[in-house]
C-alpha cells in the first residue's frame, strides 16, 4: 500500500515495482492512495480499509532551505502530518510504525530538522500511552540518488559546462545508498522494542569540495583553479544557507547502545511527556491553520532553544 501527495511520485513507484514483479514472476496487489498524511480522517481510512500491519512513514518536506521559507507548510507536513499518521495508527491497531528521521534533527540548527525532531519525540511520547502501537524511528543522513541529492545536481552543473556550486570548502555530510539505507531501515525495524531512536552507520562524513572535484574528473574533465586556470570546470563557493550546517550529526550527547546488527545503533533520547508534548503540538497546530508564522517561530524556539 503506497501512500504519497505526488501524482507523479505514485506513477512512478508502482510502475517501478511492477516492474520488479514481473522480473521475479511475484504476483502481489498494489494499492496507490492519494493524498496527505495532513489528512487525518484519509489516513484513517487508507490504514483502516487496507488493514495496514507496519507503515513506514517517509512523508517529509526535506530541503533545509525551501522549508526556512516556508515554515508553516513545513511543520504541517513534517510534524503535524507525523502526528496525524500516528494517531490513525493507534486508532486502527497497527503493529509497527516507522519513522525515517534525519541527522538534521540533531542539535537542529533549522526549521526542518526541528520539525523531524518535533515528529521523533511525538512518537517517544505517544509510545508511552500505546498499548497496541510499536513506534520506532531510525535516524541517518544523505542517500545517494534520492531526490534532493547533491550528486545529481553536480553532474547537471558539469554537464551544462560548470560551474559546481558547493555551499562552504569545509562543509561535509554523511552519505548511504538507497539500497543500503532501505535495507538498515527494515533491519533496524526488526529490533523495535517500542520508542526505540535507531542511527544508522554511515561511515566518515565525505568533504563535499572532495566529491564535487572527483566527480568533475570522473566525468573526464579537469578542475579550473588558481593552479590550473584553463583547467574545464570551476567550483564556486555559493555560501551555507539559513539553517545549513557544516557538519551534521547523528546523535546528541545521548547514551549509545550497539544491536545485534554492527551498522545499527541504539540511542537513548530525552523526550517530553505526551501530556506536555500534546500540548507543544495543539499550539503549533493552531498557529500554522491560522498561518501565524511568528508564533510558530516562536513555539519551536522555545521547545527547541534554537534561532529561527
Amino acid at each position: 500500500v503506497m501512500l504519497d501527495q505526488s501524482e507523479f511520485g505514485l506513477y512512478t513507484a508502482k510502475r517501478d515495482i511492477e516492474s520488479i514483479m514481473d522480473n521475479e514472476h511475484l504476483h502481489v496487489t498494489i494499492t496507490s492512495s492519494l493524498g496527505s498524511v495532513i489528512n487525518q480522517s484519509y489516513m484513517e481510512k487508507v490504514i483502516i480499509s487496507n488493514e495496514v500491519e507496519t507503515i513506514y512513514h517517509a512523508a517529509a518536506y526535506k530541503h533545509v532551505s525551501l522549508v526556512e521559507d516556508n515554515i508553516i507548510e513545513g511543520l504541517r507536513n513534517n510534524s503535524i502530518g507525523a502526528l496525524y499518521t500516528a494517531k490513525a495508527a493507534v486508532l486502527a491497531n497497527v503493529k509497527d510504525f516507522i519513522l525515517i528521521s534525519t541527522d538534521k534533527a540533531v542539535n537542529t540548527a533549522s526549521v526542518m530538522g526541528a520539525s523531524k525532531r518535533l515528529a521523533e519525540m511525538t512518537l517517544q511520547a505517544m509510545q508511552v500511552v500505546s498499548d497496541t502501537t510499536n513506534f520506532s524511528m531510525v535516524r541517518f543522513g544523505n542517500v545517494l540518488g534520492s531526490s534532493g541529492s547533491v550528486v545529481p545536481l553536480f553532474l547537471e552543473q558539469i554537464d551544462a559546462g560548470g560551474p559546481v556550486t558547493v555551499t562552504h570548502p569545509e562543509v561535509s555530510r554523511y552519505f548511504m545508498t538507497i539500497a543500503e539505507a532501505a535495507t538498515l531501515v527494515m533491519q533496524a525495524a526488526s529490533m523495535a522494542e517500542g520508542g526505540d531512536v535507531f542511527l544508522l552507520d554511515m561511515g566518515k562524513p565525505i568533504r563535499i569540495m572532495d566529491l564535487a572535484e572527483r566527480m568533475i574528473r570522473l566525468k573526464g574533465y579537469s578542475l579550473r583553479d588558481e593552479q590550473n586556470p584553463m583547467g574545464d570546470i570551476e567550483i564556486q563557493i555559493s555560501g551555507l544557507k539559513p539553517g545549513e550546517k557544516l557538519h551534521e550529526e547523528l546523535v546528541t550527547n545521548s547514551q549509545l547502545f550497539s544491536t545485534s546488527h554492527r551498522k545499527i545503533m541504539r540511542a537513548r533520547e530525552t523526550f517530553i511527556s505526551w501530556g506536555d508534548l500534546s500540548q507543544h503540538l495543539e499550539s503549533i497546530e493552531d498557529a500554522c491553520e491560522s498561518r501565524n508564522e511568528g508564533r510558530v517561530q516562536q513555539l519551536l524556539r522555545d521547545l527547541f532553544n534554537i534561532s529561527i
